[in-house]
């Protein structure tokens, strides 16, 4: 069986070691390194804070690019937490569906 990619993240850098000491006895492995991007999700991280977070800016800039969007102006959301909603204001036409 072939796996194409596996991604360890914890604070314990002995279990890390210990599940890379595990793998590597039961499978062949290719150590990479850290990683800064898994399928279209950046990873970045500061050490110095203890922070790791994970981003999908790169993915929905390709979006609006390939739908040119790209271009567009932001503006803020028009609904505000705590906003209610009732039946009056959902459409009553397919006109005004679109």
């Amino acid at each position: 069986m072939y796996v194409d990619d596996i991604l360890l993240a914890t604070n314990d850098l002995g279990l890390l070691s210990e599940i890379k000491k595990f793998l590597s006895n039961n499978f062949e492995i290719k150590v990479m390194g850290g990683a800064y991007y898994v399928i279209v999700i950046e990873i970045f991280h500061d050490r110095s804070q203890g922070l790791l977070g994970l981003s999908q800016k790169a993915y929905i800039n390709k979006v609006l690019k390939r739908f040119r969007m790209d271009k567009c102006s932001t503006s803020p959301v028009p609904i505000q937490k705590g906003d209610k909603f009732s039946l009056i204001q959902c459409p009553k036409n397919d006109l005004e569906q679109k």
